[in-house]
Order: C-alpha cells, then sequence, then structure tokens
C-alpha cells in the first residue's frame, strides 16, 4: 500500500496565497517551471549570472515586454513608411469627389 505525504503535493483547494498576508495589493501569479520556462530562466542566468531563478524570471519578462514593444514599433514605422511612400502617387485613381460620392450613402 502506498501512502502519500502532503509534503509533496500541491493543493490548490485553498482560498488566497498559501503565504497568508503580504504587504501588497498588487496581483500575484504563480508560473510553474516548465521546461519552456526553465530555458528561458538558463538564458537568462547566462546574460545576469549569480541572480536567483526568481529574479531571473523578472528579467525575462522585462526583456520580452521590451522585444514586444520594439517589435509593435517596427510594424508601426514600417506601416507609416508604405503609406508615405504611396502617398500622392496615384492622383487619378480617385475622382475628385470620390469621398462626397462615397459619403452620400452613409447614414445621416
Amino acid at each position: 500500500m502506498s501512502h502519500r505525504t502532503t509534503a509533496f503535493w500541491c493543493t490548490t483547494m485553498t482560498d488566497g496565497w498559501y503565504t497568508g498576508g503580504m504587504p501588497t495589493t498588487r496581483p500575484r501569479h504563480q508560473i510553474t517551471e516548465t521546461p519552456a520556462v526553465a530555458h528561458a530562466i538558463d538564458i537568462a542566468a547566462q546574460r545576469w549570472p549569480g541572480e536567483p531563478r526568481s529574479k531571473l524570471l523578472l528579467r525575462v519578462v522585462d526583456a520580452g515586454s521590451a522585444a514586444l514593444e520594439q517589435q509593435e514599433h517596427q510594424v508601426t514605422d514600417t506601416h507609416r513608411d508604405a503609406v508615405l511612400a504611396s502617398s500622392g502617387k496615384y492622383p487619378d485613381a480617385f475622382a475628385p469627389d470620390y469621398l462626397t460620392e462615397l459619403r452620400h450613402d452613409w447614414p445621416a
């Protein structure tokens, strides 16, 4: 017969955090160290050696956020450049009263 000790099992049946009262009103998140999370933390450890894994996880989140923001700026810049590059290149594509005619069918 096998006996399990609760010391090795996680419980999700309790309301709130197991740590009791914490001096914050901000949301808290639990992250399981899956192989992908462990890999990201290991990469961060190469860049920031000596940091605890919890701090490395925060650094990964910060670096990921910065990378996403940079990517979004690049997409916006590329779109703006394409609009500016085509601006005024097709003057004959639309008649002078095109917008007036288009808006004629719009509800008032």
